[in-house]
Formats: structure tokens, C-alpha cells, sequence
């Protein structure tokens, strides 16, 4: 394998942002599991999207800092 780890992560900073709509910064912040789920949803264990109704939860949780 050639290159070195930074190498690799900065080619897939650069990426990222054109195939997931994620920012540079949310990118960096997010965990190898996060980005694996985002590029590959078996990956991550998902096996169906939000719907809409858990989706408002998780915005209310995260505007009120609680749980419903």
C-alpha cells in the first residue's frame, strides 16, 4: 500500500463533501462508523431510513437537550 494514512483521509475529506452533502468540518467530526453508514447503509446496520416522525423527535431532542 502506498501513501500514508493523512494522504488517504485528505483525498476522502475532499470526497465526502460531493458524495454524502456533509461540510469539511462535519466530516472531520464524524467516526469511521458514521461515514461507513453514510457510504454504505449495511454497513452501519441500517435497514430503513427515518420516517418523518422520528425525525422530529431527534430535532426536538436536539433543540431542547432532553428526551420526548
Amino acid at each position: 500500500m502506498t501513501g500514508s494514512f493523512a494522504d488517504g483521509a485528505l483525498r476522502l475529506a475532499g470526497l465526502a463533501p460531493r458524495l454524502t452533502g456533509w461540510t469539511p468540518e462535519s466530516f472531520w467530526n464524524a467516526t469511521p462508523a458514521e461515514l461507513a453508514a453514510i457510504l454504505d447503509p449495511e454497513a452501519g446496520g441500517a435497514t430503513a431510513p427515518l420516517t418523518r416522525g422520528e425525525m422530529d423527535i431527534l430535532l426536538e431532542r436536539d433543540r431542547d437537550d432532553r428526551i420526548p
